[in-house]
C-alpha cells in the first residue's frame, strides 16, 4: 500500500528507537508493516499551497512477522502506559508490572526510557504481561 502522508507524520511511522519522532504509532505500525519512505512532495505541487509538506510513504505487511507476540491487544497497552510518561526510564513507568529483576532477566535494561526500546522489546514486554494475566 502507498500512502501519501504528512511530513512530520510519515517521520513518526518511519522512526527508529532511539530517536524523538519514536513512539507508539512507530511501533505498533512497525508490528504490522516494513514502512518504506519513497519521496517527498513540494507544497508547491498542490493548489492552493498547503502549509505542510507531505512524504509519500509504501506499506509492506509482513507476511512472516518477524516479532512473536501473544496478544496485539497488550502490546497496544503497555506501548500506552510506556509512552504516557516517555521521559520517565521504563522502570518507573511500568512499575506495576515489572521490576528491575524482572527487566534483567527479559534483557532489557530497567533504566531505559520508552523511546529506547525497540518492537521486539516491547513485543517481550506484552508477552510477559500477557503470560502472567497482568492486563485483561
Amino acid at each position: 500500500m502507498n500512502f501519501m502522508l504528512q511530513k512530520e507524520v510519515a517521520n513518526r511511522l518511519l522512526a527508529k528507537p532511539n530517536t524523538k519522532s519514536y513512539g507508539r504509532l512507530s511501533v505498533i505500525v512497525q508490528y504490522f508493516f516494513n514502512v518504506n519512505f519513497l519521496f517527498n512532495i513540494h507544497s508547491e505541487s498542490f493548489f492552493p499551497i498547503p502549509k505542510v509538506q507531505s512524504s509519500f510513504l509504501k506499506f509492506i505487511p509482513h507476511i512472516d512477522c518477524p516479532y512473536f507476540l501473544k496478544n496485539i491487544d497488550t502490546l497496544s497497552f503497555v506501548t500506552k502506559i510506556a509512552f504516557n510518561q516517555r521521559r520517565k526510564i521504563i522502570l518507573n513507568s511500568l512499575r506495576g508490572f515489572f521490576n528491575s529483576c524482572i527487566l534483567n532477566k527479559l534483557g532489557i535494561s530497567p533504566f531505559l526510557r520508552a523511546e529506547n526500546i525497540s518492537v521486539e522489546q516491547y513485543c517481550v514486554l506484552a508477552n510477559y504481561i500477557y503470560d502472567h494475566k497482568l492486563y485483561k
